[in-house]
């Protein structure tokens, strides 16, 4: 197995990592028969429509399709064609013109960036006073580039993840999941790029998640497919449970993080067979991915500073003694002079199973608990309503 650039974590895993260049040469160079694009900036780039040309089967959507997770206003159109509950927006290509529409604005607000922000390019305003703000945010300080501005209507619920996967025909759901994107405790502070997940979720079975794909994924498939732009790869749709029912927030077009932490370890199905399938139009006829009972979840364990900002080459103990309690994954970690070190915002996430929630999240927190570094930030609510709603 190959990853490019991959991360020390999974090169300790035996998985060998290369230079993140020319991957279309690199994999016709290595004979590799199967890619799995992940990260959401090399699909929107297009990379999968470069290893296609090349004759290399490659798992995930083109560009073109790409977009409903590059372009909010287009998942915003995409959604209004084939008839997917949304939020109510308005599109801003300036701040003069978004400003002049800011006082006759309902509030609380949502404001996003109409480009890739790694899950940081939301930003909630209480008021005219904080929208005016994040309208600086955008179009003053650029800090997400050259960008335009969505406001949406702010939906009250529950959060709810569901990925699917796609063959270009059919949608194909996977359990369900709730994460956490703010940076604190009790829904606090900004928003994040996932501070922690469980899964399944109470209140959400089978039947009900065939519902919700039904409503929310296999409508864009089909859109898609009638544009010429067939979906392959995984579809995440952010969903908020509201009282008139679910209504999707956003699109990935990616296994979304931290989320696929808590859902892939419950896959008691083969994942490769699956890919492979979807990589084929129809492919996925008859699929019905089998699911371990167990409950999983997730806690992200993030550098100082994270999201504004992130701490680097901060000294990281306690990853031997955690593993063998949780499958502890890495993201932002490098090795220096043979020690593990901090290298990004979200540093780390830590997942276990157990037989109820409780057990769940209480493994995962005392791994979690081993794992030491200066200005470690993690939320301690991770699965706390689903312990709740289960075992009470």
């Amino acid at each position: 197995m190959l990853a490019a650039p991959g991360n020390v974590g999974i090169e300790r895993d035996g998985v060998e990592c290369l230079p993140d260049g020319d991957l279309v040469g690199a994999s016709h160079e290595r004979e590799v028969d199967l890619v799995v694009v992940g990260p959401e900036a090399p699909l929107v780039a297009g990379l999968v429509d470069d290893l296609a040309a090349a004759g290399i089967a490659a798992f995930g959507p083109s560009k073109e399709a790409a977009r409903i997770e590059g372009s909010k206003a287009y998942a915003k159109e995409l959604m209004k064609s084939c008839g997917v509950p949304t939020a109510s927006h308005v599109l801003f290509r300036d701040r003069e013109e978004a400003v002049a529409h800011m006082a006759c604005a309902s509030y609380p607000a949502v404001l996003k960036a109409d480009v890739l922000a790694a899950g940081k390019g939301v930003i909630i305003a209480a008021d005219e006073r904080e929208a005016r703000a994040a309208l600086d945010v955008f179009f003053a300080e650029r800090r997400f580039g050259d960008t335009e501005v969505v406001l949406e209507e702010f939906l009250v619920g529950e959060e709810l993840s569901l990925l699917a996967l796609c063959d270009g025909e059919r949608a194909v759901p996977l359990a369900p999941a709730q994460d956490y994107k703010r940076i604190f405790d009790d829904d606090e502070g900004p928003n994040t790029g996932g501070m922690g997940s469980y899964s399944p979720v109470p209140g959400v079975d089978s039947e009900r998640v065939e519902e919700i794909a039904a409503m929310a994924h296999q409508p864009i498939v089909d859109e898609l497919r009638r544009r010429g732009t067939p979906f392959h790869g995984v579809l995440y749709a952010g969903l908020m449970m509201t009282a008139a029912g679910p209504k999707v927030l956003e699109y990935n077009c990616r296994f979304g993080d931290p989320e696929t932490q808590a859902v892939l370890p419950r896959l008691r199905s083969d994942l490769l067979e699956l890919l492979e399938a979807a990589v084929t139009p129809g492919g996925l006829a008859g699929a019905e991915p089998d699911w371990s009972p167990d409950w999983a979840v997730t806690v992200v364990l993030a550098s100082r500073g994270y999201p504004a900002s992130q701490s680097k080459d901060d000294l990281i103990s306690g990853l031997e003694e955690a593993a063998h309690i949780a499958q502890v994954l890495h993201a932002g970690t490098a090795e220096r002079d043979g020690r593990m070190v901090t290298a990004g915002g979200r540093v780390l996430s830590v997942t276990a199973l157990g037989g109820t929630p409780g057990e769940a999240r209480d493994r995962a927190y005392e791994a979690a608990e081993r794992i030491e570094f200066d200005g470690r930030q993690m939320r301690t609510d991770i699965a706390a309503r689903a312990v709740e709603r289960v075992e009470a």
